[in-house]
C-alpha cells in the first residue's frame, strides 16, 4: 500500500524533521535521520506527545 502522506506546505518539511529531533532530544531518544523503524512505540510516543506538548504551549503563550 502506497502512503498519502502529503504535507499540505513543501516547505515546512524541513522544519517539523527539525522540530521531531528537537522534541527527541529532549526525552532523550535517539533518532536518526531517516527512517527509525527500530524505535518502540513508547519512544515513538514519547517523541510526538513532546511536540503537541510544545504546540500547545506555543499556542497559549501566542495568547496571552
Amino acid at each position: 500500500m502506497a502512503s498519502n502522506n502529503k504535507h499540505v506546505v513543501p516547505e515546512a518539511k524541513e522544519a517539523m524533521e527539525k522540530f521531531k529531533m528537537e522534541a527527541a532530544n529532549e526525552v532523550g531518544v535517539n533518532l536518526k535521520q531517516g527512517y527509525n523503524g527500530d524505535l518502540t512505540s513508547k519512544q515513538a510516543g514519547s517523541i510526538g506527545g513532546q511536540m503537541v506538548k510544545k504546540m500547545i504551549e506555543s499556542y497559549e503563550n501566542s495568547m496571552k
